[in-house]
């Protein structure tokens, strides 16, 4: 768990993130803290989404692809801290890396910007959610759906972790070489972002001037020519 010591980056998410997605009861899919992977269709809700205090973003109106919810990260009291939105092809945890099957797809996750957060034990404090919060998101949200052909499941675990932390140090460098600088807009203002490149897909993260943090990840699908914007009915999610 987190600490007071504990990385801005890691907010409402653990390594473990990573992992392939695991069935989870019904309508449970709004609590949990996993981003980085969707859950079936049938238990997709945008209950947890509309719990939250913040706007939710995804690709503007350019993109005219499909669109999916993902899921939600809460924090211990239980407040929307972040959550994913999903656009074009569902990737799947054995996808293109491994099969050589093209899979286009873009996921921003957004995330609430809190000056104040409370350790899951709640004795404690944890730094504030920051571009860095989002970066470590859209990183390990990546590497759920990277698996390296030439690896056997049974070392993918391992895989994992190390990559993992490896996220999680660049997205507490990212004035570090392993990032360059993107301009995209947001609600139709030009803004900076954080980019990277991959042989699993890119990451970008930045912030917007509605009080979020965003990040991105994806494969198959340019960012270059990505824009965002604000969700005005996650109906069109569903």
């Amino acid at each position: 768990m987190e600490t007071t010591s504990t990385s801005s980056s890691r907010v409402g998410a653990q390594p473990a993130e990573a992992t392939a997605p695991q069935p989870e009861p019904a309508g449970t899919a709004a609590e949990s803290p996993q981003s980085g992977a969707p859950v079936p269709a049938a238990r997709r809700t945008a209950e947890g989404y509309l719990r939250a205090d913040f706007p939710w973003y995804g690709l503007d109106g350019a993109f005219t692809g499909p669109r999916w919810l993902m899921q939600v990260g809460t924090g211990a009291d239980g407040t929307v801290e972040h959550g994913s939105t999903g656009h074009g092809d569902e990737p799947s945890v054995r996808g293109e890396i491994a099969t050589g099957e093209k899979e286009r797809f873009a996921v921003v996750i957004t995330v609430a910007s809190n000056p104040l957060r409370r350790s899951g034990d709640g004795t404690g404090v944890l730094e504030a959610t920051s571009v860095s919060s989002a970066a470590w998101l859209a990183g390990s949200g990546l590497l759920a759906y990277s698996w390296p052909p030439q690896m056997d499941h049974t070392l993918r675990d391992d895989w994992l972790d190390q990559q993992t932390e490896a996220a999680w140090e660049l997205a507490d460098d990212l004035d570090g070489p392993d990032w360059s600088t993107l301009s995209l807009p947001v609600d139709g203002v030009p803004t900076p972002f954080h980019y990277r490149e991959s042989e699993f897909g890119w990451v970008l993260a930045g912030s917007t001037g509605s009080g979020v943090h965003l990040g991105a990840y994806g494969r198959g699908m340019s960012a270059y020519g990505l824009g965002f914007s604000a969700i005005a009915d996650l109906g069109t999610y569903e």
